[in-house]
């Protein structure tokens, strides 16, 4: 019996062998429990990682926005600073105030040194101007399709650092106005005054706008004419005033065809009609003013009477031509493109130019 009992055993030690088979065969299968791990806990870890680095980014997204606000608030940079004091239009003043030099003979460096103070006056307060402007307006230019590109609308200064420029160049005008000749300085300070009028309610009077505009260009001229001491000429004057109205009312109604009312109050007070008819008057103004500036008051040379009639189809030309483009063409929105980028507006300028300086630069005819 204990024999019989016994004999199983070994048929158990039999069977124990067969069980370590599948193990290998289990180590071989090793490789799908091990890629299945992973695709049980890959997902959570995955799904944390990635949280961890939309975290990090989102951290270093708002760190970086935060930085380039703080670095676009305290450290604006160069070029939008210079692109707040609008170089390009500084021309203005360079086509207005040496006007005085009309009728001052014989020219002398004394005269051309006068000339350039009278300049850099209006060049300095014209900027310190379109920096208030810009801060005034700010709101409204970003409802303008190109205004709100500017440094200020956009964001690219800020308004301290506006303020701070602002400042810095009343401290210029200032030193300027006390190193130049005294009591000079008034034109530009009654610029400065009608500027600030109009950056503080006159600019949304429909017609004041537009004429506090064009006396800024004659107080340009009445400002080389005291520096330089020439004797100032109510026609050129009447010519200067007439043609900047022109320009300024021009570009008004370009406003209204390219962005409606919404961004200038002003222009409820306009309609194109009116817009097209005034233009039109004022231009005939500036032809009949030019016309009899060269007849009356003029420092024409002996004989240059061919050359007066000469240069007269050129100024006609010249406001018909931006006619032209201001009515034809839809045009008008910067006049200083206009005036310096169509061909031929500079041709026309440049025979123009060559006709005046013929009558001028000859032999004076005598008294």
């Amino acid at each position: 019996m204990d024999i019989t009992r016994s004999s199983p055993a070994p048929v158990r030690v039999v069977a124990v062998p067969p069980e370590p088979e599948p193990e290998p065969a289990d180590l071989t299968a090793l490789p799908e429990p091990i890629a299945v791990e992973p695709l049980q806990t890959l997902p959570a870890t995955a799904t944390t990682a990635t949280a961890t680095t939309a975290t990090a980014t989102s951290a270093i997204t708002t760190t970086a926005t935060a930085t380039d606000v703080r670095g676009r608030r305290n450290r604006p940079r160069p070029r939008d600073l210079l692109a707040l004091l609008r170089p390009g239009q500084w021309v203005k003043n360079l086509a207005v105030v040496p006007l005085a030099l009309l009728d001052t003979h014989p020219w002398g460096a004394a005269a051309f040194l006068r000339t350039g103070w009278a300049v850099l006056g209006f060049t300095l307060a014209s900027a310190l101007v379109y920096v208030v402007n810009d801060l005034a307006d700010r709101d409204r230019d970003r409802l303008h399709p190109v205004k709100r590109h500017r440094p200020i609308a956009s964001g690219r200064v800020s308004t301290l650092a506006a303020v701070v420029l602002t400042g810095a160049l009343a401290l210029a005008l200032t030193g300027w106005a006390v190193a130049g000749p005294a009591w000079q300085w008034w034109p530009t300070a009654l610029y400065l005054a009608l500027s600030l009028a109009y950056s503080q309610g006159l600019k949304h009077v429909p017609l004041v706008d537009a004429f506090i505009v064009a006396t800024g260009f004659v107080l340009r001229l009445v400002q080389g004419v005291l520096l330089v001491g020439a004797q100032m000429s109510e026609w050129l004057a009447l010519c200067v005033f007439s043609l900047c109205l022109m320009l300024a009312l021009g570009k008004r109604r370009h406003e209204m065809t390219a962005a409606g009312r919404a961004h200038r109050p002003a222009l409820r007070g306009y309609t194109l009609a009116f817009l097209d008819h005034l233009v039109v008057l004022v231009a005939v103004l500036t032809a009949v003013s030019y016309v009899l500036y060269l007849r009356d008051d003029a420092s024409l040379a002996a004989g240059a009477s061919l050359v007066t009639l000469l240069s007269a189809p050129c100024a006609v030309f010249g406001l018909a031509r931006y006619l032209q483009l201001l009515l034809v063409e839809e045009g008008g929105g910067n006049p200083v493109h206009v005036l310096f980028r169509d061909r031929a507006t500079l041709v026309n300028a440049a025979l123009w130019a060559v006709l005046v300086a013929l009558a001028l630069l000859l032999p004076q005819s005598p008294a």
